[in-house]
């Protein structure tokens, strides 16, 4: 036999063992991108609700303007935590802060990499400026 004959299949057998670990690969950038991008979509969320919140001391609004800003995502108001629920001075804290946190729970598209995972996205901003 020739050395040819001997070697037939062998870049098949190949392509077999590499295809699952580059799909796997594929597989986990586009659910790393999507992670990525909806972590930031929540981190921007919960920065333009603090914001409204800071300014106008008003946690429904804030809320909504959270919402507005995650377009894509399906928000509610559970998932949208505001505290403290006024931005009135006291004098246990002179200068006081509002924060509003964003939950979102990612379930993964392929299902290859477990369970879901929920994503946080925190804004923190002095009131009144």
């Amino acid at each position: 036999m020739s050395k040819h004959q001997d070697e037939r299949g062998a870049a098949a057998v190949e392509f077999a063992l590499v295809v699952p670990l580059l799909i796997l690969l594929v597989l986990g950038i586009a659910e790393f991108g999507r992670a990525y991008h909806l972590q930031t979509t929540l981190s921007g969320a919960a920065r333009e609700g603090v914001r409204v919140m800071a300014l106008q001391d008003d946690a429904a609004a804030a809320r909504a303007t959270a919402r507005a800003a995650a377009p894509g995502l399906d928000l509610t108001d559970t998932q949208i935590e505001v505290s403290p629920s006024s931005c009135a001075v006291s004098a246990t804290s002179p200068v006081a802060q509002a924060t509003v946190t964003v939950t979102y729970p990612m379930d993964f598209i392929t299902g290859a990499f477990g369970a879901d995972l929920t994503l946080t996205g925190k804004g923190t901003m002095r009131c009144n400026g």
